[in-house]
């Protein structure tokens, strides 16, 4: 539906978002990993690391020569797998456009929380849907929506740029691609289509987001910030003062 560009909310208590450029550099170490190493070995990764519903709720096993690391830890362990670099850089690229305000809404530490209990959250939803599906969940989708419900309820009102149906670049209030993404991911789960993408993993991440914002942002963060943030692609027209742009 749209792909987000780039944003101009400004850090306010951070300097650098070191967990958000942290866990991408993680997912790109893995996604390497795995690839350099085969196709053998990224499916053995898939099986050991990923979440799998029908193992953690005990309808099936593993095989011992896979299990790599204890089943609850799949709930975390598979946030951090990608099939293939598209699937990577589209969530990676979610990530770098939404996750440094919501890391400096929350603080580095409590970012880092939140973002492990969005992917946790997701791989219960996707696991409830189908507690008996035997396939491996892999991506950082579930956690990707949890900082995306953040940021839709810290800067709704902010203009991001966006490339809708793929080829179209449009600032945009904020709230308008992502509400339209967040109807369209429970809608898909009301639909319970199969098919490659876990919409329970995204709904789940979601909801989590956004009650974990809520509960953990910093003190005097507000929601709903109505702020309007232009991005800087955006020229101004001369005469015009920064401040008309920059606040209601």
């Amino acid at each position: 539906m749209f792909i987000p560009l780039h944003d101009a909310v400004e850090l306010k208590y951070i300097r650098v978002q070191w967990v958000t450029i942290g866990i991408i550099a993680v997912n790109v170490l893995s996604w390497a990993f795995t690839a350099l190493a085969g196709a053998e070995t990224a499916e053995r990764a898939s099986l050991g690391l990923g979440f799998i519903p029908a193992v953690v709720f005990n309808y099936a096993v593993l095989d011992p020569s896979v299990i790599f690391v204890p089943k609850d830890a799949t709930f975390l362990t598979y946030a951090f797998l990608h099939l293939d670099v598209w699937h990577l850089a589209s969530n990676m690229l979610f990530l770098w456009v939404f996750g440094d305000n919501v890391e400096d809404a929350l603080g580095h530490l409590r970012f880092a929380v939140f973002y492990l209990l969005c992917a946790a959250a997701g791989a219960l939803l996707h696991g409830l849907v189908g507690p008996s599906a035997d396939g491996p969940l892999i991506g950082a989708s579930g956690a990707i929506s949890g900082v995306v419900a953040a940021y839709f309820l810290l800067h709704p009102r902010v203009r991001v740029w966006v490339l809708v149906l793929f080829r179209i670049p449009l600032p945009l209030p904020a709230f308008i691609p992502l509400t339209l993404w967040i109807v369209q991911q429970f809608a898909m789960l009301a639909l319970d289509l199969d098919g490659m993408v876990s919409w329970g993993a995204h709904v789940g991440g979601i909801v989590s987001g956004a009650v974990l914002v809520i509960l953990m942002r910093r003190k005097g963060v507000p929601l709903l910030d109505r702020s309007i943030v232009t991005p800087r692609a955006v020229k101004r027209q001369p005469g015009v003062p920064t401040t008309a742009l920059a606040s209601e």
